[in-house]
């Protein structure tokens, strides 16, 4: 049996509180040094997994203690670099062969490459079959929705990263306008003329016209607001934290706004943490590690690693989760399930 690792952290600081009640009576400075000089810790083991195949596999959640904004502007680069690969060490330690990047550790830096060289275990961002199951979820959506992708416009924020960038190349062909999205007008411009017709802009007022919107920015704060959004489009968010406002969820029910990556896992899986999904589901990113460790096949443990993705790649991690008995796991919204209801106001309000 092949075991695996995979890294959680606070999103924000209040977020440990929930492991260490005072914190919530500390300013968040104080919070991220105390965090910033702790190890990272094994939240929980991992068990049932079990393939169709009859592969099984187990793990263990890695606790990494920093947050986004630390990974990203207030810490060295290579503080943060010696904490993942700590991190890895101690999934190792637990006897894992390969570590998944969860949340804001797949984006810092080099996209997990540099993590990879310096860990003796295999180590994947799962970004692979994250676009996997958002391109999959997205579809289905704008089908209940009545939206047809030759007649309408696809917009994708966040079009420069490795999630956004092969979303766009590949469902850009089946939409009959693209516009991609990003902070670098000339980065965004390099991916614009990859895609037959793409418009680039840096501005995200311009998802307004946009029938259909994935957003996977690496911005860590809401960029998506109510104002933006047409009446009956979907709105896939793939970014952890999250693009789209919760003001939308309270302000815009003629507009269905669906979670990317929600995937049901094979066999009777006990996470034994709440990470907010309803039993036996998980991220994409999380389940495409433990699909590599089902599969057992050691080159393939270092799977999905820098700031690319290719079209290869998702077509691989997608015939594997069918192989092993993965699947989407129905739409999730701002934490909710989305019920009939919810479809059905985004499709009148799309037929007015």
């Amino acid at each position: 049996m092949n075991r695996f690792g995979f890294i959680i952290h606070p999103l924000y600081p209040k977020q440990l509180a929930k492991a260490v009640p005072i914190a919530k009576y500390l300013p968040d400075f104080v919070i991220e040094m105390v965090a910033a000089r702790k190890d990272p810790v094994v939240m929980s083991s991992i068990s049932g997994i079990r393939s169709r195949t009859g592969a099984e596999t187990e793990g263990w959640f890695i606790g990494c203690p920093l947050t986004p904004d630390q990974m990203v502007k207030k810490l060295p680069l290579e503080k943060v670099y010696d904490k993942l690969v700590a991190c890895a060490d101690l999934a190792e330690a637990q006897g894992a062969q390969l570590m998944g990047l969860g949340a804001f550790t797949s984006v810092v830096g080099d996209g997990g490459v540099t993590i990879q060289r310096r860990s003796k275990i295999g180590i994947t961002t799962g970004n692979s079959y994250t676009v996997a199951t958002a391109i999959q979820g997205t579809l289905k959506a704008a089908e209940l929705l009545e939206i047809m992708p030759a007649e309408s416009t696809l917009a994708v924020v966040g079009a420069t990263g490795s999630i956004g960038k092969t979303c766009a190349q590949i469902l850009g062909r089946a939409f009959g306008r693209t516009i991609l999205i990003g902070r670098d007008k000339e980065r965004t411009d390099a991916v614009a003329v990859t895609i037959p017709g793409a418009e680039s802009s840096t501005d995200v007022a311009s998802v307004k016209d946009a029938d259909v919107l994935i957003t996977v920015s690496s911005a860590g704060k809401e960029l998506i607001m109510p104002e933006h959004l047409r009446p009956g489009c979907v709105v896939c968010d793939v970014a952890r934290p999250r693009d789209v406002s919760a003001r939308v969820s309270k302000e815009r029910p003629d507009v269905l706004v669906i979670e990317g990556g929600v995937v049901r896992v094979p066999g009777d899986v006990e996470f034994n943490l709440n990470f907010g999904f309803p039993e036996k589901t998980a991220y994409a990113c999380m389940s495409e590690t433990m699909i590599l460790a089902l599969e057992g096949d050691p080159s393939l443990f270092n799977f999905t690693l820098g700031k690319d993705v290719s079209v290869e790649q998702v077509d691989i991690i997608s015939r594997l989760a069918v192989k092993h008995g993965f699947e989407l796991a129905g739409f999730r919204s701002f934490e909710k399930a989305v019920d009939d209801e919810a479809i059905n106001r985004a499709r009148r309000a799309r037929c007015k």
